[in-house]
């Protein structure tokens, strides 16, 4: 995938911004990364937008830029000038998409049917705006047309919240999700950038879905699991698994380990919605990963350790 498209999967939801004045837009920027999400879509319908990008990507190169609502070529020329990483249209112009992807850039047309999916796909769109989610039948529809199009990759927008984000999200066909219910017009003009940071963490959030999943507790061989799986099972009213290498207990609730495992005392699971971006937002929270402990479904990161111990503890994610 395109490092573009990559950072775009990690992070996962894409803020889509239309300023009203140049003023705004370094505050909005720092907000949103605060928050977790440092990214914005820059939409081409202000007459100021052009001008942000170029504040934005001067002041704060960390951020990764998008323009929206490119309708012309001159205006992809000019977004991509100013410093955009990717260029996304409302519809599927192809004479657009061919000069951005001659550029070297990320195209992202906008597309509603199967047929402007695969016309998208076949000149080269390694990711294709899929708009209006929602009205054009949302998460189901995705469904029904990725059992055909396998290789679709979608930015989903339109409509798009913070109560059905993960939905689209759990496809593994859906790259990113873009919206504006965590920075809302009427929040910009206001200057509440407390809120918008606050919004943006709760979307990060809930797109990760962080869950405990198991404890586990490490003993020093076979019988001693034995007896502890029993002692747990008898005291929660649980049925034990035995598997190779440890015990289940209950609905997978603890996991006893026969002769030890990683961490002191033992370890504790995390599920998560998607490890790669898991992995990506906890390590701008300052969380590091011992990569060598990583399991790879199709190439991507299913399951994986934190580096170090959390009283005793080691802790993993692993994917739901």
């Amino acid at each position: 995938m395109n490092p573009v498209a990559e950072k775009i999967y990690k992070i996962g939801i894409i803020p889509v911004i239309a300023f009203n004045n140049v003023e705004e837009a370094l505050p909005l920027c720092r907000a949103l990364a605060a928050g977790g999400l440092p990214a914005a879509e820059v939409t081409f319908r202000t007459e100021c937008a052009e001008e942000c990008i170029r504040l934005i990507h001067s002041e704060m190169p960390e951020m990764l830029l998008g323009a929206g609502t490119v309708l012309t070529k001159d205006q992809a020329r000019r977004a991509l000038a100013a410093g955009a990483q990717f260029i996304v249209s409302p519809g599927y112009d192809p004479e657009v998409v061919q000069y951005v992807l001659e550029q070297g850039s990320v195209a992202m047309p906008g597309t509603m049917t199967p047929g402007e999916m695969q016309r998208a796909m076949n000149q080269g769109c390694e990711v294709i705006k899929y708009f209006p989610a929602e009205a054009n039948g949302g998460v189901a529809m995705l469904k029904n047309i990725g059992a055909a199009l396998k290789g679709a990759r979608w930015m989903c927008t339109g409509g798009i919240n913070a109560k059905n984000v993960r939905d689209y999200l759990a496809s593994e066909q859906v790259v990113a999700v873009g919206g504006t219910w965590m920075c809302k017009s009427d929040m910009i003009r206001a200057g509440e950038w407390d809120k918008i940071t606050a919004l943006c963490r709760e979307a990060v959030d809930a797109m990760l879905d962080l869950r405990l999943g198991h404890v586990g507790l490490n003993c020093a061989d076979d019988a001693e699991a034995a007896r502890t799986a029993q002692l747990l099972c008898s005291l929660f009213h649980m049925q034990s698994a035995e598997q190779s290498n440890s015990f289940f207990v209950g609905k997978r609730e603890f996991e006893v380990m026969k002769g030890g495992g990683r961490g002191t005392s033992g370890h504790i699971a995390i599920k998560c919605s998607n490890t790669e971006r898991a992995i990506y937002h906890l390590q701008q929270r300052g969380i590091t990963f011992d990569e060598s402990s990583a399991k790879l479904v199709n190439g991507r990161r299913t399951f994986i350790y934190m580096n170090g111990e959390i009283a005793g503890f080691a802790v993993h994610l692993v994917e739901k």
